[in-house]
């Protein structure tokens, strides 16, 4: 791999071309032009060769790319693990929402448990008591969605004492980790208002 600095941009198209190529494996592929992925994700070609680049020299001109041999260039540089055991807390109607939806196309693992103020029955995955948080978390488990309105902080840092290093946070009150927890917010609210802004500037 190249030691070249990787721009954010191109970082966060790199899960993009992941899922694509999951795709395209799973439909027989083995060899892929730019031009082809790119009717996939609607990138443009140059862009793809040049986000590719800074991984090396990973095909040939005319000839294409090896779709596993990207595959396993992309998990390992992004890190990816396909069995990824994620938890989530908050089982309400947004957490429930994305329970039934739990389809991550292979590439990031699955949520397979998640906690509630109080067990839920009828639900895709087992929900559990936050009170059993400690017990049936599962082993080596670093990531949590959290889809939570009260008690974020109590909560946030009882899942840091239990193991998770990452967390996609749904709530909206602001949360404080150590250097080392990595966080992203979703703040659809926001999402609104920059899509607002976009779509008044271009017209």
């Amino acid at each position: 791999m190249t030691n070249r600095k990787v721009p954010k941009a191109t970082l966060q198209r790199y899960p993009v071309y992941l899922k694509a190529l999951h795709k395209l494996e799973l439909e027989g592929k083995t060899k892929v032009m730019s031009r082809e992925l790119a009717e996939y994700v609607s990138i443009e070609p140059t862009t793809i060769r040049r986000d590719f680049s800074f991984l090396g020299n990973l095909g040939k001109q005319g000839y294409g790319y090896d779709v596993q041999k990207l595959i396993e260039i992309f998990s390992s540089h992004l890190g990816m693990n396909f069995d990824e055991k994620i938890i989530l807390v908050g089982a309400g109607n947004l957490g429930r929402a994305l329970l039934n939806y739990n389809q991550w196309n292979h590439v990031v693992g699955e949520i397979v448990c998640a906690f509630d103020i109080a067990p839920k029955e009828g639900t895709p995955v087992p929900v559990y008591s936050m009170d059993e948080l400690s017990e049936k978390i599962p082993a080596g488990c670093r990531i949590a969605i959290l889809c939570i309105t009260k008690d974020v902080q109590e909560t946030v840092d009882l899942l840091i004492e239990n193991g998770i290093c990452g967390f996609v946070s749904f709530a909206t009150e602001h949360i404080t980790v150590p250097a080392n927890i990595s966080v992203r917010q979703i703040d659809v609210v926001s999402l609104i208002q920059e899509l607002i802004f976009e779509t008044n500037a271009e017209h």
